[in-house]
């Protein structure tokens, strides 16, 4: 795509932004509780409106080259992604569950499954690639200075007449083989000679022999030509792969190059940016800056002035941090300054009076609180309605940024994408005013403190500190620093060492392959619950854990989740879920799970060390996962008698003081990885883990997709003779580890080797499939039942139950009308 195109992706961007925020304001309103499923559709089709708009600000912001534009769209990129994860939050309470059911919005917008994937910002590994290759570079060090320098092999010998012998052997043995299928070709030819003397020759004339041949020849040209159509009919809907796919895959390759391109191209301009930022930025403050500080000076004098002659006193000086004399001046008139001061000494006056009539009303409010909140409480309860945003104020911001600044410019003044000179003036000219102000507020400060001398005969006078209200804390508690004299990089060494830090393996998101739930709406209004897909885990994962940790920006914005729970039977792809956040973000891999701790850091101390080293590490070289598998272990009910000596419940009680310390900002996240949390004291987990993710056994549909794909990945091309659909369908039950297992035990090399004889067909995985072992029912509907005592389960268990006394009592209600 040219820069044009991208400029008119823009262009068309924020006109749908605009609508967007135009359907913002409505949805703040209250809702009542009977209109919740409208409420739910409006919120949903929000949502999948975001994520397209998402898709396009990353595209836009991954290709374009002008560095000023490119400011504009990553903070619209990060806020766009932020609300995402607001509206995901909200879509979850208002549907009680995690995976709330979108197929008939998709259906209504005329969207498919694949605008439902979460798009994930290129720009998280793209700008920390160095950072992370370093990281690999150090680790791979200590790795490599830890492992023992590995002894040479000692080949046995073999004299030269033994390996004449094997070589002859091996000669004469594949001699044999060709002498044998020889043989069997001459004896089939002179059975088929023997045959035919015994049965005669049949003899045709020569017009019957012709009609033979030629109705030989049309049956084979028309079997041919039916085949050939039907193969194009089914290309054509997407049931077989394109025959061009090395055509198709060389189109790719060749945009990617441009692509890395105009990469390549940005970086040149923000070079050419930067060093003009520096230029423009000392120029200004050589030829305007003597000119500002005059004015502020004249400005500030005035102010002094009016002041005192309306109170009989000079003013209190702001200080630096409620901003200085900016705080006055902003955008006001001396008018404006003065009317305030006014209404300021009535102000006063005002709340001298109030604070006398309170006192009678105190005891009057105390009899009617409790009234109060109980009608308060049944509001809440029937009420719908969004949490106030962070996002939206950026979001218009940046649009209107975009309509002032961007809209109407033409291209035609950067045709080579250059800076905008003007703007660029603009934006340095108030950090330039902003740094003289504050020396500034210094000289009139002290110029204060002399006039109050000088005119009204009086020292300074102190400022007072805001008063704190009692029984509140403001800010978080200080963690103590256990390791105050150590460095991060022996601290980060000794992880690495002691196998607490771990080389995460390259794994992408889009790997973990499944379909998107189709008949999710359908299976809620026939009163079944839907159970996620792996579509739905996969949408999971990148909102809570990707998106999150991927951007410092985002991850202020969004609502806070510091941990999450995958729980699903074995081999559901919950370890390749945490090192797929790994890659996807950068993140370094933490492993605290029970089975690693055996043996280190013994002892009460011990244990709080070890947790405090991880995750002060994890801060200092954000983005950190700290991974734990097995995590029922660390809330045991009883601890069985093969773990006691593990003792897996000793981290418990500082890794729940750790995750609380974790604030907005903090790139930190604890997944949680088990197959049996029935074993965990419930209120524990859901205590630490903030967020549980139920993964159930594949649908049909993403049996198939996993069949097809993986198949593909061993580099075998599905035919006509592979039945895929019989797969998923005798595969009911297994995880998607089975189908892994079953396909790499069948297309071994020798296999591989085969298919151009021998097409792959489905029996072949019948045996190795009936050697494993599927998740059983009653194993799944345990799992169930436990996730049903979480408090979203709850929750949603309760909805479900008063949906169904609802309708109960409104069919006795219609049946008594009838009598």
């Amino acid at each position: 795509m040219s820069e044009g195109a991208y400029q008119r992706l823009w262009e068309s961007s924020h006109v749908i932004l605009q609508e967007l925020l135009d359907q913002e304001q409505p949805l703040l309103e209250p809702v009542p509780y009977r209109e919740r499923q409208s409420f739910q559709y409006r919120l949903a089709s929000l949502y999948l409106h975001y994520l397209g708009l998402l898709r396009r600000f990353d595209t836009i912001y991954d290709q374009m080259v002008q560095p000023q534009k490119r400011r504009l769209l990553r903070r619209l990129l990060d806020c766009v992604a932020g609300r995402v994860l607001e509206l995901k939050d909200e879509l979850v309470r208002a549907d009680l569950c995690e995976n709330p059911c979108l197929d008939r919005v998709l259906q209504d917008l005329k969207l498919t499954p694949a605008d439902l994937e979460v798009p994930i910002p290129k720009y998280f590994l793209l700008e920390q690639s160095t950072a992370v290759r370093e990281r690999g570079l150090i680790l791979a060090k200590i790795l490599s200075r830890l492992e023992p320098e590995s002894s040479q092999k000692s080949f046995i010998g073999m004299h030269r007449t033994e390996a004449i012998i094997l070589v002859q052997k091996a000669e004469r043995a594949r001699q044999g083989r060709l002498r044998a299928t020889f043989m069997r070709e001459i004896r089939r030819d002179e059975e088929q000679d023997r045959r035919i003397r015994e049965d005669g020759w049949h003899k045709f004339s020569q017009c019957q022999a012709a009609v033979t041949i030629q109705k030989v020849w049309k049956g084979y040209l028309q079997r041919k030509r039916t085949q050939q159509d039907r193969r194009t009919e089914m290309e054509f809907i997407g049931m077989l792969p394109s025959p061009n796919q090395v055509e198709h895959l060389s189109i790719i390759s060749q945009a990617c190059l441009w692509e890395d391109v105009r990469r390549l191209r940005q970086v040149e301009k923000e070079e050419e940016f930067q060093a003009a930022m520096v230029k423009a930025h000392d120029s200004l403050a050589e030829t305007e800056g003597p000119d500002m500080k005059e004015k502020m000076k004249e400005q500030i004098r005035q102010w002094f002035i009016e002041c005192h002659d309306l109170t009989g006193r000079f003013p209190d000086y702001p200080d630096a941090s409620s901003g200085g004399s900016y705080s006055i001046f902003a955008d006001k008139t001396p008018e404006q300054v003065r009317m305030e001061l006014e209404m300021q000494v009535q102000e006063n006056k005002k709340k001298e009076q109030e604070k006398s009539k309170e006192k009678g009303k105190d005891e009057k409010k105390k009899n009617k609180k409790g009234k109060e909140e109980k009608a308060k409480k049944g509001e809440v309860d029937t009420v719908l309605q969004v949490l106030p945003s962070k996002c939206i104020p950026m979001i218009s911001a940046g649009h209107e940024e975009y309509l002032n600044t961007w809209k109407n410019q033409c291209e035609s003044i950067q045709p080579s994408q250059n800076y905008d000179s003007e703007t660029l003036r603009e934006e340095k000219r108030k950090e330039v005013e902003l740094e003289i102000r504050i020396q500034v507020d210094e000289l009139m400060r002290q110029e204060l403190r002399n006039l109050r001398l000088v005119v009204d005969k009086e020292e300074e006078r102190p400022l007072r500190a805001p008063k704190k209200t009692p029984g509140k804390k403001t800010g978080r508690k200080k963690e103590k620093d256990l390791t105050p004299n150590r460095s991060v990089e022996s601290l980060y060494e000794e992880l690495v060492i002691s196998g607490l830090l771990r080389k995460s393996e390259s794994v992408a998101l889009k790997d973990y392959v499944g379909d998107f739930l189709y008949l999710g709406s359908a299976l809620s209004l026939a009163k079944k619950l839907p159970m996620p897909s792996l579509f739905d885990i996969r949408q999971n994962v990148a909102l809570y854990a990707v998106l999150r940790l991927g951007s410092p920006d985002i991850h202020a914005m969004a609502p806070l989740i510091r941990s999450i729970l995958l729980v699903g039977p074995c081999g559901m792809g919950k370890k390749m879920l945490v090192k797929a956040v790994c890659t996807e973000t950068g993140a370094n891999l933490f492993d605290l799970s029970p089975g690693n701790l055996l043996g280190k850091y013994p002892g009460r101390n011990g244990a709080q060390m070890m947790v405090h080293i991880v995750f002060k590490v994890a801060r200092l070289l954000q983005p950190s996962v700290i991974w734990i598998g097995n995590a029922e272990k660390n809330f045991y009910k009883k601890i069985p008698k093969e773990d006691r000596e593990m003792d897996p419940k000793r981290i418990k009680k500082d890794l729940t003081k750790a995750l609380r310390l974790l604030t907005p900002g903090d790139r930190v996240m604890l997944i949680g990885t088990t197959s049996q949390p029935q074993l965990a004291e419930i209120r524990g987990l859901c205590r630490v883990y903030e967020r549980i993710l139920f993964m159930p056994r594949p649908d049909y549909a993403s049996r198939y997709v996993l069949w097809k794909r993986m198949i593909e990945a061993r580099g075998v091309q599905p035919t006509q003779h592979l039945d895929i659909s019989a797969l998923a369908k005798v595969s009911d039950g297994y995880t998607p580890g089975h189908i892994l297992q079953a396909i790499q035990s069948v297309l071994s090399e020798r296999r591989f080797l085969q298919l151009s004889k021998r097409p792959l067909v489905a029996c072949e995985f019948l045996g190795q499939l009936a050697k494993l072992d599927p998740v059983y029912r009653e194993e799944e509907e345990s799992l169930k039942d436990w996730y049903f005592k979480t408090p979203l389960g709850k929750k949603s268990v309760k909805h479900r139950m008063d949906q169904l006394g609802a309708e109960e009592a409104k069919l006795a209600k219609e049946k008594k009308k009838r009598k």
